[in-house]
């Protein structure tokens, strides 16, 4: 008998240790949205302080997702009318829930700011999971489609690789995790807040190149036109999309029933249905359908089995080996002072390489305009002075072109005729840039100049004089208006950018294109530029004074 119960005994202990068995994500999801639904019921709980936002969502009837508005098959509206992939999973997440979806519009560069904003409470638009965002929301698992960047181009151009790109201008949308990739291969990033503007952009010529993820280019591709026209060049960073919600202690609950609905509707063949539906490629789908019907996959635990999710594409940049100074500095301003700072350029190596350079650029480019200017200042000055007739009313109607025209048309003319007579590269931008600078400058301190020495010739009467002598007192007389001008040349030194010169603002241009931080950086290219003209006007101050000097 003692032995019976010995052997009963060890059989009990035997099961109590065992695993129990794993619960379905119906059952997860049925009891985490009926406890969410039965707090939202309690008197006065809609009303308290951070409150939980699945609770909340229940409070309110309706889930908010973000969606994109110009992005062909996935999310595009029309009136009031809004279709696509992205947009029929937010509808099937609010059935599923019970309540009504309200989509709010974002794009790339505003989807985490909105929902750090607690302005939606899901993203829904087309955004890679990959390391670098890790830190800035929180991914759902498993992740509902899956693309990779391909860089698109007209079919004549030999593009095939990453070496093919250096030096070129490339269109890309702001926030696109592959625009770090594609700054280190030396390229120069033009950005656009939409996807839908980048084939238009590459019909007009704006771009020679542009690159965003396949599934956009898919749309397009179909058209007979664009498909005779274009063609994919080689493609790189393939990345998991995520929906995902905000990083913050309210927003757990949520983040749990979205996992468990992600799974269900990758196992039940909805998001399937949904892709079908807006002529969307199905094959990552089908995949996934297959891995979310396996038993070690459709239990309550499956979202975080490393053997069922995909893993973040992997797109950590190499930080500087100030980083963690720097991450220090940013905490401390905001504990102490309150302000969010932050510093993207001193964090990462490719960063701080664009930085660098940018100051560099930027300094090259204020010095050179200024010479440029004074030197076409002089030219002009003398030609439009001359007694030559043709050579003065020559000089005449160039600075009324000059005066005339836009300064973005005189740079893109310069630039246009340097890469006509060059290849192109940086220095041939930055070189256009300080010829169309100081040709737009020099040519108002020059039409000053003539315009003294018309006033000093009236003045001295036809008697017999130094030409050149008249001129350095003519020189003089316009002093001011030559140092007004120079001043101007170097605050016009930004305006660079539009051709591609990697001056500092083109530079923090391409940062923020892959990093956070943007009111900061910005800010920092003010300071930059205010300290750089408040050393040009000191500069200018001491040259007016020498002018003046020769002053008889």
């Amino acid at each position: 008998m003692r032995t019976w119960r010995i052997l009963l005994f060890v059989l009990a202990a035997a099961f109590a240790v065992l695993p129990a068995q794993a619960e379905t994500p119906d059952a997860a999801l049925a009891k985490l949205i009926e406890d969410a639904r039965a707090e939202a019921s309690v008197a006065g709980a809609c009303a308290k302080p951070e409150l939980d936002r699945l609770v909340r969502i229940f409070c309110e009837s309706r889930i908010r997702p973000g969606v994109r508005e110009y992005y062909p098959l996935f999310g595009t509206r029309q009136g009031e009318t809004r279709s696509g992939y992205d947009v029929d999973v937010g509808r099937a997440l609010a059935k599923h829930l019970g309540v009504e979806p309200v989509f709010t519009r974002v794009n790339a560069a505003s989807r985490v700011p909105l929902l750090a904003d607690d302005r939606i409470d899901v993203i829904l638009a087309t955004m890679g999971h990959n390391t670098q965002r890790d830190g800035q929301v929180r991914f759902i698992r498993p992740h509902y489609y899956q693309s990779e960047t391909i860089m698109v181009g007209p079919r004549a151009l030999p593009v095939k690789g990453w070496k093919d790109i250096a030096g070129r201008t490339i269109c890309v949308t702001i926030g696109n995790g592959s625009n770090a990739q594609i700054v280190s291969h030396n390229a120069r990033l033009m950005l656009f807040d939409e996807a839908g503007v980048l084939p238009d952009q590459l019909r007009t010529e704006t771009c020679t190149l542009a690159a965003q993820d396949d599934s956009f280019f898919d749309y397009y591709f179909i058209e007979p036109d664009f498909a005779a026209h274009f063609d994919k060049k080689f493609g790189f960073a393939q990345v998991p999309w995520g929906m995902a919600v905000a990083r913050v202690a309210s927003a757990d609950r949520l983040a749990r029933a979205l996992d468990l609905m992600s799974q269900i509707f990758h196992r039940d063949g909805i998001f399937l249905e949904i892709a079908r539906a807006n002529r969307v490629s199905t094959g990552f789908l089908e995949r996934q359908q297959a891995v979310w019907k396996r038993p070690e996959c459709n239990t309550d635990t499956g979202s975080t089995n490393p053997a069922c999710v995909l893993p973040a594409l992997k797109s950590d940049l190499q930080p500087t080996p100030f980083a963690g100074r720097v991450v220090a500095f940013e905490k401390w301003v905001n504990a102490h002072i309150g302000v969010d700072l932050s510093l993207p350029m001193l964090k990462t190596a490719p960063a701080w390489s664009l930085f660098t350079a940018g100051i560099v650029n930027s300094l090259i480019l204020v010095a050179g305009a200024l010479v440029a200017t004074l030197l076409f200042a002089f030219l002009l000055g003398a030609a439009q002075s001359t007694r030559m007739m043709p050579i003065r009313w020559a000089a005449r109607a160039v600075t009324v072109i000059l005066q005339s025209s836009p300064v973005v048309l005189t740079l893109v003319i310069a630039a246009a005729v340097a890469q006509a007579i060059f290849a192109y590269s940086s220095a041939v931008a930055i070189g256009a840039a300080i010829v169309a600078l100081g040709l737009m400058n020099g040519s108002n301190a020059g039409q000053a100049i003539a315009e003294a020495m018309h006033t000093l010739r009236k003045e001295l009467g036809r008697g017999p004089r130094g030409t050149v002598v008249l001129f350095g007192r003519a020189i003089s007389r316009s002093a001011t208006q030559i140092v007004s001008f120079l001043i101007n040349a170097a605050k016009g030194t930004p305006i660079a950018s539009f051709i591609g010169a990697p001056e500092l603002l083109s530079a923090l241009t391409d940062i923020t294109s892959f990093a956070s931080g943007r009111v900061t950086t910005y800010s920092l290219l003010l300071v930059f530029y205010v300290a750089v003209v408040m050393v040009v006007v000191w500069l200018c101050g001491r040259l007016r004074k020498v002018l003046e000097r020769r002053h008889v």
